[in-house]
Order: structure tokens, then sequence, then C-alpha cells
């Protein structure tokens, strides 16, 4: 009789309660109960007996009742069980999928940042070149105004070694000639 017992774990989703009793009380956070799978009911009270082991339910003479009410309660911890599961799954895919979000959105914000960064270098370089462009320019506008004066200062002193000149002719024919020179006599008052 006991060989054609089958003992076997069963989670509170997969037992079927076709004709069965549990074992042990199958408790309410989800654990496994060992259920022996029998064919009848008399197989169930002649192994309790000769076992000694306790089923956790009791019998009483209404036995139809007591077994309506522990399948019963069995069927309500499969349907909380499987309501529990069902509440874990909807909540691991609603956080995965915020998660994902978020990580898309962290993307999106990197490539934008990216992005940004990139054509804020192609600037800097732009103003670089264009600052660089503009000091090559007045360094050339200092350089030729500097040739510039150069050549005036040239010309000035050109035209002053002739003015010398000039004058030192002038004094010269006044001293041969013994004559005053008339732009002079003005100053003098003569």
């Amino acid at each position: 009789m006991v060989e054609e017992e089958s003992s076997s774990l069963v989670s509170p989703q997969n037992y079927e309660h076709k004709n069965e009793e549990p074992k042990e009380k199958i408790e309410e956070n989800n654990t496994l109960a060992i259920v022996p799978i029998l064919d009848d009911k008399e197989k169930i009270s002649s192994h309790v007996q000769e076992k000694g082991i306790d089923s956790g339910i009791q019998k009483s003479t209404g036995g139809s009742k007591d077994t309506d009410t522990a399948l019963a309660k069995v069927e309500s911890e499969k349907r909380l069980a499987l309501i529990k599961a069902w509440e874990d799954n909807e909540k691991t895919k609603t956080e995965n999928k915020a998660l994902k979000k978020l990580l898309a959105v962290g993307s999106w914000e990197n490539t934008k940042k990216a992005t940004i960064e990139a054509e804020l270098r192609l600037i800097q370089e732009e103003l670089e070149k264009k600052k660089a462009e503009y000091a090559e320019k007045m360094k050339n506008k200092m350089v030729e105004i500097h040739r510039e004066a150069e050549e005036k200062r040239a010309m000035i002193k050109a035209k002053e070694g002739e003015d010398i000149l000039k004058v030192e002719e002038i004094a010269a024919k006044f001293r041969a000639t013994g004559n005053m020179p008339k732009k002079f006599l003005r100053c003098f008052g003569y």
C-alpha cells in the first residue's frame, strides 16, 4: 500500500485537488508542501494511521464538509499566490519600462550635450582663427604705419638737410655780396 503512494513537491499554483488531500497545510508565504498523490481517501486515512502522521485537517463525522473547507482554503491560497505573482511580475515590468525610459533619456541627454559641446568647440576654433586673422591684420597695419612713419621721418630729415644746404648757400651769397637778408631785418626793425 505504501509502495503505491508517490510523494512529490507541489507548489500551490500546480496543485490539483482531484480526490486528494494535502499532507501538510500550505502556508501563506507560498512555501512548497509535500503532498502524497493517492487514488482515494481510504488510502490517505490508512496511511495516516499507519505512519502516525497528523494531516493537519481535523476529521469529523462530516468528512465531506471538512474536505470542501480545506479545498476552498487551498483554492483561496492558490488564487492569492497567483495574484501576488502577477502583481510582482507587473511591478517588475513597470520598473523595467521606467528604467529603460530613464536610460533612453540619459542617452538622449548625453548625445545632445556631446553635439552642443562639438558645436561649441567648432565655434571656438572659428573664433580662434578669426582672432588670429585679426591679430595678423593688426600687426600688418602696425608694420605699415611704422613703415609710413619711417618714410615720413626720412622725408623730413631729407627736407631738413636740403633746407640747411639752401640756407648755407644763401648765407655764403650774402657774405660774398655783403648784403643783409631782407626777412631778417624785418624781425629786428631795420
